[in-house]
């Protein structure tokens, strides 16, 4: 229980991790969703669960993901923003993070409702950040970046589907550092 109180104590170090980015070029594009955990956790957690489904789902939740998360990334560019984003994001991962590990019988349509809702937090964030200017270069480079992060969280949900604990521990680690993003900063 300490250690568990000693990860929560570190939350802010993991939290609101977009401002100071880099915005040009595809390489920042990329870099972007590696470089903050809010990001990094959320998208592994989409992966995790999609692993967790059968048939088209397991692809169609990340693209979904992907897809919500580029016309976010256009809205934000456009200087559209929506209330409370940096606790949406941090919802995310509390809540990604906890489906991957405990939500089995969940119907695919609703999965990608919920993934495209938290998409969209994470794609304005990333189009706040980035405006008009040389949006299309680092756009490529945030999705290479986003895709990669859910194709290693499925790949990482596939091997853990042997040992369900470890999928749980996993998802519910992650579930617990988004609660703990909730109270930082």
């Amino acid at each position: 229980m300490k250690k568990i109180f000693a990860l929560l104590l570190l939350t802010p170090v993991f939290a609101f991790a977009h401002p100071g980015h880099l915005t040009e070029g595809w390489m920042a594009g990329i870099q972007h969703p590696l470089s903050g955990w809010d990001h990094l956790l959320a998208m592994v957690a989409v992966g995790l669960w999609a692993a967790t489904f059968q048939g088209k789902a397991r692809w169609l939740i990340p693209v979904t993901f992907v897809s919500v998360m580029t016309a976010g990334f256009v809205m934000g560019a456009q200087d559209i923003r929506i209330p409370m984003l940096e606790q949406g994001i941090a919802v995310s991962v509390l809540v990604l993070g906890l489906a991957a590990a405990w939500l089995k019988k969940v119907p695919a349509g609703a999965a990608m409702l919920l993934v495209g809702l938290f998409a969209l937090f994470h794609g304005i964030a990333h189009g706040a950040e980035m405006g008009s200017h040389g949006a299309f270069s680092y756009a490529c480079g945030f999705i290479i970046a986003t895709a990669a992060l859910h194709a290693i969280g499925f790949a990482l949900g596939t091997v853990m589907s042997k040992h369900q604990w470890v999928l749980r521990f996993t998802g519910s680690v992650i579930g617990l550092i988004g609660f703990g993003m909730l109270f930082a900063g």
